[in-house]
């Protein structure tokens, strides 16, 4: 408020200065420089005002900054007090005791759950192991299909092979 009835304030005095201005002049036509003189100093002395003015007025404009960037902070703090006080409930909830229980009975519920698996999987009995490798031999059986052999009689001469296709492999790299 104090920030706009200045400002009011400097509008009334700079209008004042343009009239004193004028007035002064209209005096010095009319031979009046006592009058005008006066009147110039009396102009000077509200720039002055004028100029004071605007320092005030940047001294409020810089405190309401300052309040609202303080306001701004005060937000912060409680925004952490706040956030402090809830850490603080969640610790008294979940304390390092609690956790390594939990934790602890966790791991245990793992292990009991691991016995009984390996439980189940072992209760097999022979006659159910035979019998899973009886399948396993009867897939396996069905997978291998053996090419036909040819019912014609073998050929009485043996065909000449070269020479390197008998050399042992050794004798081949060597070689090459």
């Amino acid at each position: 408020q104090q920030r706009d009835k200045l400002r009011q304030y400097q509008k009334r005095l700079s209008l004042g200065l343009e009239r004193e201005r004028a007035l002064a002049r209209q005096l010095l036509r009319d031979g009046k420089k006592e009058k005008a003189l006066l009147l110039l100093k009396k102009k000077r002395y509200q720039e002055q005002l004028l100029d004071r003015t605007e320092n005030q007025i940047s001294n409020l404009e810089r405190m309401v900054q300052d309040i609202e960037f303080t306001q701004i902070e005060m937000k912060v703090i409680e925004g952490l007090k706040i956030g402090n006080e809830c850490l603080h409930k969640m610790h008294q909830v979940m304390s390092i005791e609690e956790v390594e229980r939990i934790i602890g009975e966790t791991q245990d519920a793992v292990d009991y759950q691991r016995q009984i698996d390996e439980l189940l999987a072992g209760s097999l009995t022979e006659e159910d192991e035979d019998a899973i490798l009886e399948e396993l031999n009867a897939i396996t059986q069905e997978q291998l299909e053996l090419p036909e052999v040819p019912s014609e009689p073998l050929p009485q001469k043996i065909p000449e092979v070269s020479p390197v296709k008998n050399r042992p492999k050794a004798e081949l790299v060597a070689a090459s």
